[in-house]
């Protein structure tokens, strides 16, 4: 987390009970070397003490909008004047619909007010209930238009234990690595503070200038997931991919501003906001989507889990169990990143093609012969049989190999892989 490392961060804190995960949050960032300032609305107040962040970043958090010894010290304005990035956890229902109206009415939505939605990293917690409201979906879907960065929210309990599913706020980890990512893209800029001392307030830049992401408007395809090839109503063949490296590619892409489709097998967690879905159960029918929607594309990545064979053939109905043995006959699904490869061999100009191989052994070797014979520009390689991670993982560590015979290494949360995945792809596209 080097790149926090003297970064200026604000961490707003809204009235939930996730306000105690926030506390983790703030630790984190402490220990990455931020220069880290808390905000906290008066709802947060009542759930964890402005103390306790305090004793976590040295500095005692803006409380109050009215209060004239904070404003003097430490204004709304000048907290907004001295972040490079602001990162609002948890962000509850409430604020989500103060934020979208622009209300100003405490220190945390006047400070917001302040500052671009693309320099927010919102992390959602709330009741799943809340969570599927058709005004929350439709005040995050006008945040993220705006600019706004969403991480989460997580699967998962809710304080109610009788409650479980969508909802649950990013674990603190999850939401540093997500920061670290968005912040490493920040152009470095001049401290305000020196400016404000040395009284050259009008020679200085007024912080961060909003910049274009560099995959701002471009649509891209991503597949996540298992893939289901029945054997009956209540059987199927697949596998243990549980679609979390593609969601997180997603919502990478998403916050770069690309145009994300998301074409996702038998999935059990929530898709990020803020991208199109679409759910594909069997290889036959992602393969039958990707093709409609390819011409569209500049990139595909292909990191769903397709099964590579299905029963010859689907009883309608339950098969008993018979006396002895049995044989089951196999046939080959589509090889939908193989056809992509043939299909735009020639073409000018053609999407960039990147592909995932999921290995337990020789993985560079095999990664490389896949890249070769499947016509791709990149390739994500793993060894999926390593301890901690690949399927079902928080963590990835991958090999990106390119047809240009290039080798890049990435590690650590899903997300941060993402997101060098994606710094690949948009560097080669960008020399187009």
């Amino acid at each position: 987390m080097s790149e926090l490392q003297g970064r200026r961060l604000l961490l707003c804190v809204g009235g939930g009970i996730a306000a105690y995960k926030a506390c983790e949050v703030a630790r984190l960032f402490a220990k990455a070397g931020a220069e880290l300032r808390c905000a906290m609305t008066p709802a947060a107040q009542r759930f964890v003490a402005p103390l306790t962040f305090q004793a976590l970043t040295g500095r005692a958090p803006a409380t109050d909008l009215f209060d004239a010894a904070q404003e003097l010290a430490a204004g709304h304005i000048a907290l907004a004047d001295s972040a490079e990035f602001v990162i609002v956890a948890p962000t509850t229902a409430d604020l989500l619909a103060r934020l979208r109206g622009g209300f100003a009415d405490d220190v945390v939505t006047a400070t917001l007010l302040a500052i671009p939605p693309a320099r927010w990293l919102l992390a959602p917690a709330m009741n799943e209930k809340m969570w599927a409201s058709p005004a929350v979906q439709e005040n995050l879907a006008t945040l993220i238009a705006r600019g706004a960065n969403i991480v989460g929210p997580g699967v998962g309990e809710m304080a109610e234990r009788a409650h479980v599913g969508p909802g649950r706020m990013a674990e603190a980890s999850e939401i540093v690595a997500a920061a670290c990512a968005l912040v490493a893209r920040l152009p470095e800029t001049p401290r305000i503070v020196d400016a404000l001392a040395t009284g050259s307030v009008a020679a200085a830049p007024h912080l961060i200038e909003q910049r274009a992401w560099d995959l701002e408007g471009v649509p891209v395809l991503v597949t996540a997931g298992p893939t289901r090839e029945h054997l009956d109503p209540v059987r199927f063949l697949s596998n243990p991919s549980t679609g979390r490296m593609g969601f997180a590619l997603a919502q990478a892409a998403r916050d770069r501003g690309a145009r994300v489709l998301l074409v996702a097998g038998a999935t059990e967690i929530e898709p990020p906001a803020g991208v199109e879905f679409v759910r594909a159960e069997s290889a036959a029918e992602m393969a039958s989507v990707v093709d409609v929607r390819a011409g569209e594309m500049r990139a595909i990545v292909m990191a769903a889990a397709v099964s590579d064979q299905r029963p010859a053939e689907r009883a309608s109905h339950k098969v008993k169990k018979p006396d002895g043995d049995e044989l089951l006959r196999l046939v080959r699904t589509p090889d939908i990143l193989a056809g992509l490869g043939a299909r735009y061999a020639q073409a000018t100009p053609r999407p960039l093609l990147v592909g995932f191989a999921a290995e337990t052994e020789h993985l560079e070797e095999h990664a490389r012969e896949k890249l070769a014979r499947k016509q791709l520009d990149l390739i994500v390689a793993n060894d999926v049989s390593a301890a901690g991670q690949g399927f079902a993982a928080k963590d990835n560590r991958v090999v990106v190999l390119g047809r240009d015979g290039s080798r890049v290494e990435l590690g650590g949360p899903k997300l941060a892989v993402a997101d060098g995945i994606w710094d690949l792809v948009a560097s080669r596209l960008s020399r187009e």
